[in-house]
């Protein structure tokens, strides 16, 4: 008879967890409620302060709930953009260990963007469109400030996302933005890069304006791909002078 493995014992702070959580999915919890005191949940679930402590730690990394010092804790409303921000500090981790991670985020990234800008040249509104314009034009009057310009090319595409009306496209838009925001910084310092983004962005807004799907991801593919070569420009550079050369004849 093979042996077979033992029922591990569950930790305390574990069984408090699930049983708060299951009262906040529940809506006995709602958001902005404050949850028992940590005396009262001692009582409530005949455990210690160390198991409660522990609980509401974990709810609070999870973005569930808020601890403020002197206060109870409570409830917060569960959005797209706090659930991409618990995998934040994860996925900068996935990018820096590994350059083939890049890679995939990249490659996520266009199969991600060129969906939405479709998605944004069926349902803009002439509301939207007016937007996402001045956006366009944001971006023209900042030129000359490095800083500026990287914030609102970020915005550019964040208002495409939000075109949609779904908030998750927006805030994996956002926290695309955020993953790969250290790799993009270096390729404005190629000459001549923020016009030719520019011009990209012109065709893109111009695709979404006529309400022509195919033309808006044409013209992001088109922009995604230049980018995307940019970037192995610049790791190459940081490689070494001879990478450097190389990449320097690639510019066209």
């Amino acid at each position: 008879m093979s042996a077979i493995d033992p029922i591990p014992r569950r930790k305390l702070s574990q069984e408090v967890l699930d049983r708060l959580l299951a009262r906040i999915s529940t809506g006995d919890y709602a958001p902005g409620d404050q949850l028992p005191s940590e005396r009262q949940l001692m009582e409530m679930f005949q455990v210690g302060r160390p198991a409660i402590r522990e609980a509401m730690q974990t709810l609070a990394h999870m973005g569930l709930v808020s601890i403020t010092h002197g206060e109870r804790a409570r409830v917060t409303p569960v959005t797209a953009e706090k659930l991409i921000e618990q995998v934040g500090g994860s996925a900068r981790h996935f990018l820096a260990t590994a350059p083939e991670n890049l890679e995939h985020l990249k490659e996520a990234r266009l199969f991600f963007e060129v969906g939405m800008v479709r998605i944004a040249a069926e349902r803009a509104t002439e509301a939207d469109i007016d937007r996402l314009g001045w956006r366009l034009h944001e971006q023209r009057e900042s030129m000359d400030d490095r800083g500026q310009f990287l914030a609102r090319d970020m915005a550019f595409h964040r208002e495409i996302a939000a075109i949609s009306g779904n908030p998750i496209y927006a805030a994996v838009a956002q926290a695309m933005f955020d993953w790969m925001s250290a790799y993009y910084v270096n390729l404005l310092r190629a000459p001549g890069m923020e016009m030719l983004t520019i011009e990209e962005h012109e065709r893109i807004f111009d695709g979404i304006a006529v309400r022509d799907p195919d033309a808006a991801a044409e013209a992001m593919t088109d922009h995604l791909k230049r980018a995307h070569h940019l970037y192995r420009q610049v790791q190459d550079q940081a490689s070494g002078p001879s990478a450097e050369q190389d990449g320097d004849e690639g510019r066209g």
